[in-house]
């Protein structure tokens, strides 16, 4: 992986699974038990200590997914490991299929409307449950759902512009 390369964050450890060292997992790619097709894994810590793992196996549970990790063994490691993020580098995902992107590709993109009025760059994407919504930082803050063709007419990576049909005034 280069130093330079931005990293996609995939989940998060939640907490113990009994005693043996099983790790309760929340993971954010869909399928949830995909975050096993991306490995090494870059663990953050809440402290910001990073490290490195592979071989990591494990399996849907309720709502979130149990792993083993290589070398766990006890419930209390898992405890200090509770917080910790994981990630992999943009280039481990597959190419996203047409008309789907990866929020981290959005974000950093010039946003104009139809009519060419430059209303800022996007900061940063969430999701409401209902629709995706990008975060455009210009003169002002704004919120734009991200729905195609609705709202987002277009988006030019080679141009890093997304052109949205949006009053300016909202």
């Amino acid at each position: 992986m280069k130093d330079t390369e931005r990293r996609i964050l995939l989940g998060r450890i939640v907490g113990a699974f009994g005693v043996r060292g099983e790790i309760k997992l929340e993971s954010w790619t869909e399928p949830r038990t995909a975050i096993f097709q991306y490995q090494p894994w870059t663990l953050r810590t809440p402290a910001g200590q990073e490290s490195t793992v592979k071989g990591v196996r494990g399996k849907a549970s309720g709502k979130h997914i149990v792993a083993v990790f290589p070398d766990v063994t006890d419930r209390d490691v898992v405890e200090s490991m509770i917080g910790t993020e994981i990630s992999v580098p943009r280039s481990a995902l597959p190419p996203p299929k047409p008309d789907e992107y990866y929020w981290i590709d959005l974000e950093g993109l010039q946003v104009k409307t139809v009519d060419g009025v430059e209303l800022g760059r996007v900061s940063h994407l969430f999701s409401t449950g209902a629709n995706d919504v990008a975060v455009v930082q210009g003169s002002r803050e704004r919120m734009i759902p991200f729905v195609q063709p609705d709202f987002v007419k277009s988006v030019d990576f080679e141009a890093n512009l997304i052109v949205v049909d949006w009053d300016p005034e909202f």
